[in-house]
């Protein structure tokens, strides 16, 4: 129950404490965590209950608290829930702390069998949480992945947004928007890229959620695992989770030429057969939008032909020069408020960026980008100075966040 702000766990300290004791002595390391697996179908369905909400509980703590992530259980955690809050990961102290072993209890407890029996092999699990949200009515999901730290169990769950960003909000120039719109151009590719955290999905979301107000298509979202659900508005909108509703990311968007799409939205493009099969969807005349974990537009195209068999990147470059429409990279950045703020670089693909994509001259690609904003792009650098002179961001943050450290100097210098 709830005192305060102080989240009290006597009950489930019950029993969790009386369930791990029954844990053989001669059971170490994992073998204690495959025990919990093996055995903890026999907790009673009352206690099952009582575990699986002190989570939702912790989990709305999370919500209130503004937090985006949540730590829970393994070595490292020292007993204590962790959240990152504005960026900054600290000790949950208004929760009571558990042993390594009644942590893995409580992450076992929110898995069924063929998710623990996966968790067990491939020691690691990616799955999908949601639960009712009762203060705003509302089902609230968040992407967790379970896995092994130093032979205990530990699990992250990353909050998805309760709601949309209007994409005007993101404030792209109007010529990156009408890039990104089907409407305008019916097929091509959008890369959305930036580190783990970086609010790609955000933006995936806005830019699905902005079709879905105009324009009469099909969208098929293919995720592993599915985070924010559309509701059908204007745009037909289908959600395929990879390990779920469809095997992996390259059957999805092979069946997806079968399913009559305008829109396949690819989750990540993780893996040479999903870049292949995007590339080749893209082909055939669909709009298709993906992530990639860069840090900037020149690196997302270099990573992309890298991925790929040396025999087959002349034509993977060439293919991707031609169905490149747009990147868009980006990083959360903390403001002066100690809130984040997106800060990103926009890359659209015009004959000449085409061209040094063909001739494998991505290197002068930054020069394009850096004198094409009547075009609608934008660097990184140039977008970290419009933040500061709003005073949105400190100086440091700007040259911290820069990818090109030299040029931000110069640029800031020219005020």
């Amino acid at each position: 129950m709830f005192e305060g702000h102080k989240i009290v766990a006597s009950d489930e300290k019950r029993i969790l404490e009386g369930f791990v004791s029954t844990i053989p002595q001669s059971r170490m390391g994992p073998d204690r965590v495959e025990f919990l697996v093996e055995n903890a179908h026999k907790l009673e369905e009352q206690h099952k209950l009582i575990l699986r909400n002190y989570i939702n509980k912790a989990l709305t703590l999370m919500i209130e608290s503004e937090a985006s992530d949540i730590e829970i259980g393994g070595h490292g955690n020292e007993g204590y829930f962790w959240m990152r809050i504005h960026g900054k990961k600290e000790r949950v102290r208004e929760l009571p702390q558990f042993s390594e072993d009644e942590a893995a209890l409580l992450i076992i407890n929110l898995l069924n069998e063929n998710q623990r029996n996966y968790l067990l092999e491939q020691r690691n699990l990616d799955f999908s949480y949601t639960y009712f949200y009762e203060k705003r009515k509302l089902n609230v999901r968040f992407r967790a992945d379970a896995y092994f730290d130093l032979d205990t169990l530990t699990l992250n769950m990353r909050l998805i947004n309760l709601s949309t960003r209007p994409l005007a909000s993101l404030e792209f120039h109007p010529l990156a928007v009408r890039s990104l719109s089907h409407n305008y151009i019916k097929f091509g590719l959008t890369l959305i890229t930036g580190i783990t955290g970086s609010g790609k999905s955000t933006t995936l979301d806005s830019i699905i959620d902005h079709h879905n107000k105009f324009d009469p298509a099909h969208v098929i979202i293919i995720a592993a695992p599915i985070e924010y659900v559309h509701n059908s508005n204007i745009s037909l909108v289908k959600h395929r989770e990879v390990g779920r509703d469809v095997t992996s990311f390259k059957d999805g968007i092979v069946q997806a030429l079968r399913q009559d799409p305008d829109i396949i939205v690819v989750g990540e493009m993780r893996d040479p057969d999903t870049i292949m099969a995007a590339l080749e969807v893209t082909d055939t005349g669909h709009k298709v939008f993906s992530t990639l974990h860069t840090s900037s537009a020149t690196e997302s195209l270099d990573r992309i032909i890298a991925e790929v068999h040396p025999t087959e990147q002349e034509r993977v470059r060439n293919r991707l020069a031609d169905v490149l429409i747009s990147v868009i990279s980006q990083k959360l950045v903390p403001t002066l408020d100690g809130k984040r703020i997106m800060a990103k670089e926009v890359l659209i693909v015009t004959p000449s960026v085409r061209a040094a994509i063909k001739n494998n001259n991505t290197s002068e690609i930054y020069m394009m980008i850096n004198q094409g904003g009547q075009q609608g792009m934008v660097t990184m650098e140039q977008d970290l100075k419009r933040l500061y002179m709003q005073k949105k961001i400190s100086l440091e943050t700007a040259i911290t966040y820069a990818n090109n450290k030299t040029r931000i100097q110069q640029i800031l210098s020219a005020k």
